[in-house]
C-alpha cells in the first residue's frame, strides 16, 4: 500500500521565492537536493504540474509530495550478528567490531555492516546508504548511527552537518603526550597514493581535540572528540603531530618499543595489527522525541588486552 502524499499550500509570505527554496522550508524533513530530484521526476507537483525548481512562487499553490524510496546500493541482506546498543522505530545505534567493512565496495560486495543491517531491518533498503549516517574505517571499532526512516535519516545527516552530534573516541598513540591539545589542519586526498589522506592547505577543514587519559612508557591512552568528520581524520591528525595511532598500518610508522620491554609487551605490540581506535560514545538529540541520547560502548577485548599489557609494563 502506497503512502499518502503530503499536501500543503505555499504560504503567502513566501511569494517571490524560488520554488526549491520554498519547498525546503515547507518540508524540512527532506533534504533540498532530494526535493529537487522529486520535483524533476514528477514526485512533487505544484497545482498538479511540475514547474522548474528555479520558478518563483506566488503563494497559495497546492503542493503534493510523494516520498520516493531510494535504494542506495545493490546490497543483499545477510545474517550478520549485530551488537545493537539502541533501537526504536526511528533509529538504531550499533557497536561495529574491528574488521567489519561498513559499505559494500570493490572487493567487499558481501559480508559488510550494510548487508547485516538490511537483514535486520528490511525497510532500510528504501533509504540512502541503508540509513547509515556516518562511517568508521574497517579496523576501527565502535558506535555507528543509523536512521530507519527517510525523515529521521535526513534529520540526523543534517545534525551531523551542523556539528550537533558529539562523537567521542578512545585511542592509544605512539609516544608520551605531556597534555591534551587541538589539531586544526585541513585534510585532503594524498596527491600520489589515492588510498591515503594527508594534510594539505587546499583540503577540507578538520578539527580534532584530544585529552590524556593515561601515560605509559612509550605510549599514551587518549580521549578524542571530533568537530568535523573527514576520512581518516584522527589517524591523519595524530600522525601529523608525530603521535600516530598504535598499530596503524597506513600512518603508523615504526613500532614504538620502550627500553627493556618484556617479551609479553613486544609480542602484544607486534601482533596488534589495526589502529588502536574505538568510537566509544555518541550524544545527539532524538529527531522525533527531542530527548538527548547518550550512548556508550566500552573498548573491545583486544583493545582492553592491549591496555592491560601497557599498564603492567608501566608499573
Amino acid at each position: 500500500m502506497k503512502a499518502e502524499p503530503k499536501v500543503m499550500l505555499i504560504p503567502a509570505q513566501m511569494a517571490g521565492k524560488r520554488l526549491d527554496q520554498a519547498l525546503a522550508r515547507m518540508f524540512p524533513e527532506y533534504s533540498r537536493s532530494r526535493l529537487k530530484a522529486w520535483l524533476l521526476s514528477g514526485a512533487v507537483t505544484v497545482d498538479g504540474k511540475s514547474p522548474r525548481p528555479s520558478d518563483a512562487v506566488d503563494g497559495g499553490e497546492r503542493v503534493e509530495v510523494r516520498a520516493v524510496a531510494e535504494p542506495a546500493v545493490a546490497a543483499a541482506p545477510e545474517l550478520i550478528g549485530l551488537d545493537v546498543i539502541y533501537e526504536d522505530a526511528a533509529l538504531m545505534v550499533v557497536n561495529k567490531p574491528a574488521g567489519l567493512v561498513v559499505h559494500p565496495g570493490a572487493g567487499n560486495a558481501r559480508g559488510t555492516l550494510m548487508n547485516g543491517l538490511l537483514n535486520h531491518a528490511s525497510e532500510l533498503q528504501k533509504l540512502p546508504r541503508a540509513g547509515i549516517v556516518h562511517r568508521l574505517d574497517k579496523d576501527t571499532s565502535g558506535l555507528l548511527l543509523i536512521g530507519k526512516t527517510l525523515e529521521t535519516h535526513t534529520a540526523l545527516v543534517r545534525q551531523l552537518a551542523e556539528r550537533a552530534i558529539a562523537r567521542f573516541y578512545v585511542a592509544v598513540c605512539n609516544g608520551v603526550l605531556t597534555g591534551g591539545g587541538i589539531v586544526d589542519e585541513p585534510i585532503g586526498r594524498h596527491p600520489v597514493d589515492r588510498k591515503r589522506m594527508c594534510i594539505r592547505q587546499d583540503g577540507r577543514p578538520a578539527v580534532t581535540r584530544y585529552t590524556v587519559l593515561e601515560r605509559f612508557r612509550a605510549h599514551t591512552y587518549i580521549s578524542v572528540s571530533l568537530e568535523t568528520g573527514r576520512t581518516h581524520q584522527i589517524r591523519v591528525h595524530l600522525a601529523h603531530r608525530r603521535h600516530a595511532l598504535l598499530g596503524d598500518p597506513t600512518y603508523g610508522g615504526r613500532l614504538a618499543l620502550p627500553a627493556r620491554a618484556s617479551d609479553a609487551l613486544i609480542d602484544t605490540l607486534r601482533t596488534f595489527k589495526r589502529q588502536a581506535l574505538h568510537a566509544t560514545r555518541l550524544e545527539f538529540a532524538h529527531p522525533v522525541s527531542g530527548e538527548t541520547l547518550r550512548l556508550e560502548a566500552p573498548p573491545p577485548a583486544d583493545f582492553e588486552a592491549l591496555l592491560a599489557v601497557l599498564r603492567k609494563d608501566a608499573s
